[in-house]
């Protein structure tokens, strides 16, 4: 069963004329340390990597919006890191897993690309498997 399914595309161009005129006043808000401390230190691949984790933050937006319609949504609550062979994951960090529960849900399955200038994510939230 699938409780939601968000999916965002972010242009990468935007992303780093965003990153180069608000600077870090836009990252730190936006982003978490984890986020910016793996983020590459070019601007090109910076405005890439940081676009498909905004994506990324989107789309569990809205994959989590119609559960948890009343609750206000800080980015930096979804995390996005990437396992040893590069896919990414969402980290359930304290901020986002009160968000989880209270939706019922137990996984958020994500993918991300990069295509045409665009970085596009999506996410499939599971609901919690409780044992019989």
């Amino acid at each position: 069963m699938i409780l939601g399914v968000g999916i965002d595309a972010v242009s990468i161009a935007e992303m780093r004329q965003i990153i180069e005129t608000s600077g870090t006043v836009f990252l730190t808000h936006t982003f978490s340390v984890r986020e910016l401390q793996t983020s590459p230190k070019t601007a090109a691949e910076q405005a890439e990597y940081l676009s498909g984790c905004f994506a990324v933050k989107e789309a569990v937006f809205k994959a989590l919006a119609r559960h948890t319609p009343e609750k206000g949504f800080d980015f930096r609550c979804v995390e996005t890191a990437h396992r040893r062979d590069g896919s990414p994951y969402v980290v359930p960090n304290d901020q986002l897993t009160p968000l989880l529960q209270e939706a019922g849900v137990g996984n958020l399955q994500i993918s991300i690309t990069n295509e045409g200038g665009l970085a596009i994510a999506i996410a499939i939230a599971e609901p919690c498997v409780h044992d019989a």
